[in-house]
């Protein structure tokens, strides 16, 4: 990802939503200083799990369950969006990835952590609570933010989990990604996640 072209996108998310770039910059500097040391995973993992591999981007929308059941997920490297690693779990498969805002069922990514899923952590203005909760108990973790990357702080791209997982998979060389558990037009939402499916939707079309 290069910034200078995904930085005039991500300013027009935070005038959007009325979001802080400092804020998130600061997010980023704190989950930057929580991954100095053995719970970090270099990003060469990631090349390797995906790599020329098909990936799977599993989305959170209640079609997860239905969408799953047309494909092999033998097939594939399991990317998975934050919420949608507790139906993953409940269901025996355990994601070879987990891209992340902490705001899902952090118990099941803690547990999937614990089977060898990577967690790529992410840093916005207002989960810094969380990242300084739960970080510490996570092993393989690695870094992002949607502002400028710095030393251990990634950016590949991407806003909400979903996306950002497609974005991920793109960044790192994927023969294909095919979306399972994404519905951008979704009504049983909150006003605020109608808006963040409509961005998603939006930044997808790139691909």
């Amino acid at each position: 990802m290069d910034f200078k072209k995904w930085e005039p996108v991500y300013e027009k998310i935070l005038e959007d939503f009325g979001f802080s770039r400092e804020d998130d910059e600061n997010s980023a500097t704190l989950l930057s200083h929580l991954l100095i040391g053995p719970n970090t995973v270099d990003t060469s993992a990631l090349e390797e799990l995906i790599s020329g591999k098909d990936a799977l981007v599993c989305g959170n929308a209640p079609k997860l369950e239905i969408d799953l059941k047309e494909v092999n997920v033998e097939d594939y490297v399991i990317i998975a969006a934050d919420g949608a690693t507790a139906h993953l779990m409940d269901n025996g498969i355990v994601p070879h990835i987990i891209v992340t805002d902490l705001d899902g069922d952090v118990e099941k990514e803690t547990e999937a952590n614990q089977q060898g899923s990577i967690m790529v952590v992410h840093a916005h203005g207002d989960n810094t609570e969380k990242l300084l909760r739960y970080v510490p108990q996570f092993k393989n973790v690695i870094g992002t933010t949607q502002a400028e990357p710095f030393a251990n702080i990634h950016n590949f791209g991407g806003f909400t989990d979903g996306d950002r997982c497609v974005f991920l998979a793109h960044e790192f060389n994927a023969k294909s990604i095919t979306l399972v558990g994404f519905d951008f037009y979704d009504k049983n939402v909150t006003p605020m996640k109608e808006k963040k499916l409509k961005w998603a939707q939006r930044l997808l079309g790139a691909f």
